[in-house]
C-alpha cells in the first residue's frame, strides 16, 4: 500500500515539475509587449502618456450652461457660499472670486500656504485646472475634494461663478477652418494658372487657335444678306 502512495505521489510531484518548467519557458519564448505604436484605435484606450482630446475651454464655456453649473455647484456647498456677503464655511465665500488674486480674494481667511504662496490670479486657465485636480493645481492645499473629471461641469460651474460677481472677458472661441481653405480648393471664379514655362508667343497661340475655332459665315449666305433689302 506504502508503494503504490510512493509512485503515486511521485507521479504528481514529477508532473508538477514538468508543468512548472514548461510554462517557465514558454514564458521567455512566448513574451509579449504592448506595442508602441496601437495598429488601430480601440474605443475607451488612450494611449500612455497621453490624454483624450477636447474642445478648449474657450468652446466650452461659450456652450455652457450655467443652470447645470448651479447642479455641479452643489458638491461645493458643504464648504463655500457663493451668495454675496455669505459667510466663510471650510472654504471661503466664492463671490466675485473670478479674477482676483489667488489665495487672497477673502480678506482674513486663512488659505493655505500652497495656495496663497502660488501667484497668479483666478482667470479662466487657473479656475479649470484648479477645480480638475486642487492638489495637482497647489500641491499641499488643505482642499480635500478630489475634482471634477468632466470638462464640461468644470465649464458649467465657471460660468455659474462668473454669474455670482462677474469675472474677466469669456475668451472667444477659435475659428472653425473653412471648408475651402482647409482642402486648398481653388474659387469658383478663378480660372487654372499660367501653364509653366509659357510666355506671351504661347499666349497669342492659344489665341490664334481659339479664333481659328470660330464657324465662318458660308458665300451663300453673304449673298443672301446682300441681296436682302430693307422691310422684305
Amino acid at each position: 500500500m506504502d508503494d503504490r502512495f510512493n509512485t503515486a505521489a511521485g507521479w504528481v510531484l514529477g508532473a508538477a515539475i514538468v508543468a512548472l518548467g514548461l510554462s517557465s519557458i514558454s514564458s521567455r519564448w512566448f513574451e509579449t509587449e504592448r506595442p508602441e505604436e496601437m495598429g488601430y484605435p480601440i474605443e475607451g484606450v488612450v494611449e500612455e502618456g497621453g490624454e483624450e482630446a477636447g474642445p478648449s475651454l474657450a468652446t466650452l464655456l461659450a456652450s455652457a450652461d450655467a443652470l447645470a453649473g448651479e447642479k455641479v455647484f452643489a458638491k461645493c456647498t458643504a464648504c463655500h457660499s457663493i451668495a454675496q456677503g455669505g459667510p466663510n464655511g471650510i472654504g471661503p465665500n466664492l463671490w466675485g472670486v473670478l479674477g482676483k488674486p489667488i489665495g487672497k480674494h477673502v480678506a482674513g481667511f486663512a488659505y493655505s500656504s500652497a495656495l496663497a504662496e502660488h501667484g497668479g490670479e483666478w482667470d479662466y486657465e487657473a479656475m479649470d485646472a484648479w477645480l480638475k485636480s486642487p492638489r495637482a493645481f497647489a500641491s499641499g492645499t488643505k482642499m480635500s475634494f478630489a475634482g471634477l473629471s468632466s470638462a464640461e461641469d468644470r465649464a458649467a460651474v465657471i460660468l455659474y461663478m462668473r454669474e455670482n460677481g462677474g469675472g474677466p472677458p469669456l475668451p472667444e472661441p477659435e475659428a472653425e477652418p473653412i471648408l475651402g481653405e482647409e482642402v486648398g480648393i481653388d474659387g469658383a471664379a478663378e480660372g487654372p494658372g499660367p501653364i509653366e514655362g509659357g510666355g506671351a508667343e504661347s499666349a497669342a497661340q492659344a489665341a490664334g487657335a481659339m479664333s481659328d475655332e470660330q464657324p465662318v459665315p458660308g458665300a451663300g449666305a453673304a449673298v443672301a444678306n446682300d441681296g436682302a433689302k430693307p422691310g422684305d
